[in-house]
């Protein structure tokens, strides 16, 4: 009997089992019968390993990570990454204030995937305005000291792409612009980049279903890969951790959402 209340004690510190559309009743009533029925101790230390191993996928991940050291993170990575996903994800599950990135109202980005060398100044140019606008505005009204943030970009992901997509001119005077605007502005105390592989970039593209990313061409993608990992060797003031995310499905399997976590806490 103890030890069935030690299994159902354990059973209570979980999340309410409907949160995560799991009945946890039958792995309930089947430890009892383990219990009961057999005297052997394996098959009770494996009941107990079972309520184990379900109490760390149920729990509340605030009560398993301890993420407050970082006040500020953003999330970075390729078109198709996850960077939104994971940063909604951590956001609602420590409480922390969301800064995602405007791209939607952006009416320049349909019409640089038609004819890049046509809007891609254009295009760069309005993103460093809005990045700026936003992250300037967001972070304008938190108390770093007590408040978190995560972000699902970093400001200076509009380095990366421009130094692809515009001429050595035009990206000169980008690059000018940039470092006049954000020379004082707030950096992450840490940078998490989604290291991903085409295929499944292209997959989680089409997935997501936005009609001007359907025919983005592997090979701009892999020069956005190429452009994140060059810049990433030049900053000596960034607290960078690259997470391999390319046999993970962190959306829908918080088995690999909790790896990560525990990947950032590490």
């Amino acid at each position: 009997m103890k030890v069935l209340e030690s299994v159902n004690k354990k059973l209570n510190q979980c999340y309410t089992p409907s949160i995560f559309g799991l009945d946890l009743n039958p792995l309930n009533y089947h430890l009892q019968e383990v219990i009961f029925l057999h005297d052997g101790n394996v098959d009770i230390i494996r009941s107990l390993i079972i309520i184990k191993y379900s109490c760390e996928i149920l729990t509340n991940p605030k009560d398993q990570f301890d993420i407050s050291k970082f006040k500020y993170i953003a999330i970075e990575g390729n078109i198709g990454a996850g960077k939104t996903s994971l940063a909604k994800k951590i956001s609602i599950d420590f409480n922390s204030k969301l800064i995602l990135e405007r791209f939607a109202d952006n009416p320049f980005l349909p019409k640089f995937y038609e004819d890049p060398d046509r809007y891609a100044f254009t295009l760069e140019m309005s993103f460093l305005a809005e990045r700026y606008q936003q992250i300037t505005d967001d972070l304008s009204q938190l108390n770093i000291f007590n408040d978190s943030i995560v972000s699902d970009y970093d400001i200076f992901k509009s380095l990366i792409f421009s130094k692809i997509t515009l001429s050595e001119d035009e990206f000169a005077l980008y690059r000018k612009l940039f470092f006049s605007m954000y020379k004082d502005i707030l950096k992450p105390d840490l940078y998490i980049y989604l290291n991903q592989n085409i295929d499944r970039l292209k997959e989680n593209i089409k997935k997501r279903g936005r009609d001007y990313e359907q025919n983005i061409d592997s090979k701009y993608l892999k020069s956005i890969n190429s452009g994140y990992l060059d810049f990433h060797k030049t900053q000596t003031d960034l607290n960078i951790k690259i997470i391999d995310i390319n046999n993970m499905d962190f959306v829908n399997n918080r088995i690999d959402y909790l790896s990560i976590l525990k990947s950032i806490c590490q």
